[in-house]
């Protein structure tokens, strides 16, 4: 435990002690993949993320923020009649490392790996996050990103692909 505590101590002093940081907002619309797809409709996010310069081209960080998936109506027909039925909206605030590497001046990849925390619906407990990333940096500070998102949840996943813009603070 010691041990760990020390190795802890030691990667935050080596990250704040590294010169240049940034901090980044984003927005961006998502439709969901799969699944997901079956009782949502769209999604949007907002994503934050603070990160760390390593080299030129090496940044890691923590990333957090809100995604929300807007339910759909599903219809089923049985016998001449037809139920339909509201799906609920799905949310998640994810928790994650973030990575980035420049590939070029323009181009940026990287993923955000962590955890995202189920909001909503009732029993929706979250589950593992993950989302790859490519980034475009149309400016210094605003890039247009593409990811796909994921929660592994129990007996399934929850996935989309995002398109969205970012801006640097």
């Amino acid at each position: 435990m010691k041990k760990l505590l020390l190795f802890a101590a030691v990667a935050v002093f080596a990250f704040t002690s590294v010169g240049a940081q940034d901090f980044n907002v984003g927005i961006s619309g998502a439709l969901p993949l799969g699944d997901s797809g079956d009782f949502t409709s769209f999604g949007v996010n907002l994503d934050a993320n603070y990160l760390w310069e390593v080299s030129e081209e090496f940044n890691v960080g923590v990333a957090s923020g809100y995604h929300h998936y807007f339910g759909e109506d599903i219809s089923n027909s049985f016998g001449g009649a037809t139920i339909t039925a509201e799906a609920e909206d799905f949310s998640f605030i994810p928790i994650a490392g973030a990575a980035r590497f420049s590939i070029s001046e323009k181009f940026t990849v990287g993923a955000d790996l962590g955890y995202a925390l189920g909001i909503s619906p009732d029993g929706n407990d979250g589950g593992f996050y993950y989302a790859p990333k490519v980034q475009y940096g149309v400016t210094e500070m605003i890039d247009i990103v593409l990811a796909y998102k994921g929660v592994s949840l129990d007996g399934g996943s929850f996935d989309a692909i995002s398109l969205g813009v970012e801006f640097g603070l």
